[in-house]
């Protein structure tokens, strides 16, 4: 038998059974049986009638805080609209192309099967499927890529005669179920347009750079005829087939009265006129803030508030059509990210970074997330696909994509400080500054653990105290000790605390280690001057801890998370809860606005016209850099130096960047330029109030103490001595 002969008896078949399955759906069932003397009827009853639609994936945009597209996420690129917004040229065009007599029939069209079968005898080719039945058949494919069950969809020659009859039969169900208009437009947000657009929105966007409602006539019959066959009508590969298609489409138009003749001839005259917008998908394509947009995408990824497992949040992501509006100032962002881009070139030799993070003290809202490296999986130089601003794991130890964070040098200071205010001291207690001996063995308190370590010169391998100031071994104020960095004094004020409450002062302040997430390490006294990795974004929120009273706000960075159908969903809170005093925490303001008049960040070129505070930090051979700090309104945390290291390799010394030669660089330098410029750009939008003083007894004279071998011993001196 001949493959005629075949598709003859195939759709012969199909014809008969047609007229069985409206008989079985419209007459009663006494006269079905006089119709159906085989075994047909069997099968009917075997197969469903209805079909339950459920809206296919979305695109997933994620927003800035005013509402502009940071990014989009997606397994199948479609945004569903309503058929009011759509153009009416295509929904005349794709009733005329695909379907002429859609308003008419009942799901399926006796007259197409007898016209498909006709040519078929004749030899030639037609399809029989009325939009219903195409509808149909592309929910069930949807629904099988949803389960994960893609691989069992059928195409084209892969169904067989019984594939077939349901569909129909689903299809007489579904016009029982839906109203043309409700069929068309599921029709029209589901269909294939090739090149990964989905629906008919995506494809206008693609295409033509406009939304479906704006679609032109000569633009709608295009895309009319490309969904017979993406492929071969393929705007992008193949014109000559879109156009030769769009007019057959502009024919059928005119043919049922949709158009006027001068309408098809205008139309039919008309260039393809291609304005293709591609949009790519996910944090690389990302038009601003790609590291925020990899936490954006690890917030979902790690919540179980969006699904029991890890696939079935990345389904939640990806086919969603989510409205994901964050946190992020883009105005803000813009700032950052030219900051660190002039701080250092993503390709410079040496890999060193530059990032700035910003917190609102009072609310935990992220406001930008920037960083000098290209976040590109590509191997090539200045790709990097760490976020320099993050811990390694969240609290849950789930992935974020983060570096772990960096030693954070003198910045950890201000909590030592925060805890000799706690405990009653005054900033103003004259401390011995020239104290630079500390044996192993030194009775170092810590109520929750043990501090150990030495600066000792008899040791191996050890050495006095060092300041980075050589001629600041003297005495001077706790607060003098703090604005001016001193690592001296520091340690003499440590040598009358109890480590593990310093410990609980950086935790409860928002301090943790970057790697681990574990409080930070005290059980080495080095670790007082900061030679433990901290993420940025940790130390912005420590010090909007101070900023905004002692009140500390977890970071969030997802203001709201709604689908297609307006459905909300939990984002998770701040968690703002006081755990500092106000007290403790004014004082701590109060010391920290002199680093910018008169300590280690003067020259830092920051507006100083409002109440504003900061901490520089530097490591051993200047690796690691930063200046952290805050006003009222915005804290912001910056750092410059090396990722990918700590050893003599990575040094910031006697070194040239952007035209400039460096003996050192300091926190102030590079980590504090291009903290300034932030800030300043920042106090118009974030405006900064007054701090509160602290009370009087921590800006009061007390005696100091001096340090011996078998621990603190309080000595009587003159004021100011």
């Amino acid at each position: 038998m001949g493959a005629t002969a075949r598709r003859f008896l195939q759709l012969f078949a199909v014809c008969g059974l047609c007229g069985v399955l409206v008989a079985a759906l419209f007459v009663p069932a006494v006269a079905v049986v006089g119709v159906t003397a085989s075994d047909t009827s069997n099968l009917l009853n075997t197969l469903p009638d209805t079909l339950t639609v459920t809206p296919p994936a979305q695109a997933t945009k994620v927003l800035a805080n005013d509402g502009s597209v940071i990014a989009s996420f997606y397994s199948q690129n479609r945004q569903e609209i309503q058929l009011a917004d759509m153009s009416p040229y295509i929904k005349n065009g794709i009733v005329a192309i695909e379907d002429a007599r859609f308003y008419e029939h009942g799901g399926i069209d006796p007259t197409g099967i007898l016209r498909a079968l006709a040519a078929t005898v004749s030899g030639g080719r037609e399809g029989a499927s009325t939009i219903t039945q195409q509808y149909v058949n592309n929910v069930i494919i949807e629904q099988l890529v949803a389960e994960g069950k893609g691989d069992q969809a059928k195409l084209g020659s892969q169904k067989t005669l019984v594939d077939k009859l349901k569909e129909m039969k689903l299809a007489i169900g579904m016009e029982q179920k839906y109203s043309k208009d409700q069929i068309l437009q599921g029709y029209l947000n589901i269909i294939y347009f090739g090149n990964g657009a989905y629906g008919i929105q995506a494809a206008a966007k693609l295409y033509f750079n406009v939304s479906a409602k704006d679609l032109t006539l000569p633009q709608a019959a295009a895309l009319a005829g490309v969904v017979n066959s993406p492929g071969y009508y393929d705007p992008l590969t193949q014109p000559a087939h879109v156009i030769a298609r769009r007019n057959d489409v502009l024919a059928k138009m005119l043919q049922q009265g949709k158009i006027t003749t001068a309408q098809e001839k205008q139309a039919a005259a008309a260039p393809l006129a291609l304005h293709v917008n591609k949009q790519a998908q996910g944090c690389v394509a990302a038009s601003t803030a790609p590291y925020f947009c990899d936490y954006i995408q690890q917030l979902v990824l790690n919540d179980p508030a969006y699904g029991a497992t890890v696939d079935a949040r990345t389904k939640f992501l990806y086919q969603g059509g989510l409205t994901i509006r964050t946190t992020l100032d883009p105005k803000l962002q813009a700032v950052a990210q030219q900051q660190v881009d002039s701080t250092m070139g993503a390709t410079d030799p040496l890999q060193r970074g530059a990032a700035l993070v910003s917190v609102q003290p009072g609310t935990g809202k992220v406001l930008t997330m920037a960083q000098n490296t290209k976040y590109n999986p590509a191997a090539a130089p200045g790709n990097y696909m760490g976020n320099f601003a993050l811990p390694v794991n969240d609290v849950n130890g789930q992935p974020l994509h983060g570096s772990g964070g960096f030693q954070i040098g003198s910045t950890f200071k201000p909590f030592v400080f925060a805890e000799w205010l706690r405990t009653g001291h005054s900033m103003m207690t004259p401390i011995n500054g020239a104290v630079r001996l500390y044996p192993w063995g030194y009775p170092w308190q810590n109520s929750c653990g043990v501090t150990t370590g030495a600066y000792d010169p008899a040791l191996p391998d050890s050495h006095l105290l060092p300041n980075d100031e050589p001629n600041y071994y003297f005495e001077q104020s706790a607060m003098e000790g703090l604005y001016n960095s001193i690592n001296t004094v520091t340690f003499q004020t440590a040598t009358q605390l109890d480590f593990c409450n310093i410990q609980k002062m950086a935790t409860a302040a928002g301090i943790l280690d970057g790697k681990t997430n574990k409080p930070y390490d005290l059980s080495a006294i080095a670790n007082l001057i900061g030679t433990q990795d901290v993420a940025p974004i940790n130390m912005a929120t420590a010090f909007a801890t101070f900023a905004s009273g002692g009140i500390r706000c977890e970071p969030i960075a997802l203001a709201s998370i709604t689908d297609g159908t307006g459905k909300s969903y939990p984002v998770p809170s701040a968690n703002c809860q006081r755990t500092m005093s106000q007290d403790v925490a004014a004082g701590v303001t109060y010391a920290l606005k002199n680093v910018l008049t008169r300590g280690s960040g003067y020259k830092i070129p920051v507006d100083k016209s409002t109440d504003i505070f900061a901490k520089t930090g530097t490591s051993d051979g200047n690796i690691e850099t930063w200046t952290v700090g805050a006003t009222s309104g915005i804290a912001t945390a910056s750092w410059f130096g090396s990722y990918q290291g700590n050893d003599a390799n990575w040094v910031n010394q006697d070194i040239m960047i952007n035209g400039r030669f460096y003996t050192v660089v300091d926190g102030a330098d590079l980590a504090g330029g291009q903290w300034a410029a932030l800030m300043n750009a920042a106090g118009g939008t974030y405006p900064g109030q007054s701090f509160a003083q602290p009370p009087a007894s921590m800006l009061a004279n007390t005696p100091p103490l001096v340090a011996s071998p078998n621990g603190p011993t309080p000595v009587q001196s003159s004021p100011g001595g």
